[in-house]
């Protein structure tokens, strides 16, 4: 115990910058993850077979491949079909590395996240769309102004799952350089000489992280369903 806060004490800057970081990370892909899922739930319940068959091929492709796969060929493979994302120091960060692990990140969220979008928007009573149809909603707005609203309540508590998996996740993106709290144990661990102690405090770091977002998360999860319950009374 005495080591870890020696390491705490000491490289607490390093380590405030790799929280940081990891937030981030987590926070923009989460947001990108559930735009671009939302689309390719909307792709994948369409109408037309070749919107259909791409989110198919791309749900399964995803998640059939390994994340830090993934990240490595969006790091190596960006800059070979012609995508240069400028090499700029922001904060002590490399821009262009921390934009890769983003877009790598959420390329992987995007994949489980149309399922949960997908299965939240089946989840809807059909009674409801029938009702707005019936009243002269057209089928676009149905599904923005009836449908969509009700599924997001139906899917947060996995959508709160899978953001903490992101948060957790985020430490592959260490393989390509970028500073969050996985590469600044390693970090440490090449500075001090200390195999294990860095790698335990980290691990509490990330489940201190998780912790606090998993309560913020439950809280808001209440907040909603209470809110619903008195709009049903």
């Amino acid at each position: 115990m005495l080591a870890l806060w020696k390491i705490l004490v000491k490289y607490k800057m390093l380590l405030i910058g790799g929280v940081k970081i990891t937030v981030i990370i987590s926070i923009l892909t989460i947001l990108f993850g559930l735009i671009f899922g939302t689309l390719m739930a909307f792709m994948k319940m369409s109408k037309v077979r070749l919107l259909r068959w791409f989110a198919n091929a791309y749900v399964e492709f995803i998640r059939g491949t390994p994340v830090l796969v993934q990240i490595s060929i969006v790091f190596y493979g960006l800059p070979m079909i012609g995508i240069q994302v400028p090499s700029i120091m922001f904060g002590g960060v490399d821009i262009s590395r921390l934009v890769s692990g983003i877009v790598a990140l959420t390329i992987n969220s995007t994949a489980y996240i149309c399922e949960i979008v997908r299965g939240g928007i089946l989840s809807v009573d059909r009674g409801q769309t029938e009702g707005a149809l019936a009243l002269g909603m057209s089928n676009a707005r149905t599904l923005l102004c009836i449908v969509l609203p009700q599924a997001m309540k139906n899917i947060l508590p996995s959508l709160s799952n899978e953001f903490i998996t992101i948060i957790k996740t985020s430490s592959q993106v260490s393989v390509i350089g970028i500073g969050e709290l996985m590469y600044a144990a390693d970090t440490i661990r090449g500075i001090s000489f200390q195999p294990m102690a860095p790698l335990i405090l980290v691990a509490l770091i990330y489940f201190l992280i998780t912790s606090v977002f998993s309560f913020i998360l439950k809280k808001i999860e209440k907040r909603m369903s209470r809110s619903t319950q008195r709009v049903a009374n």
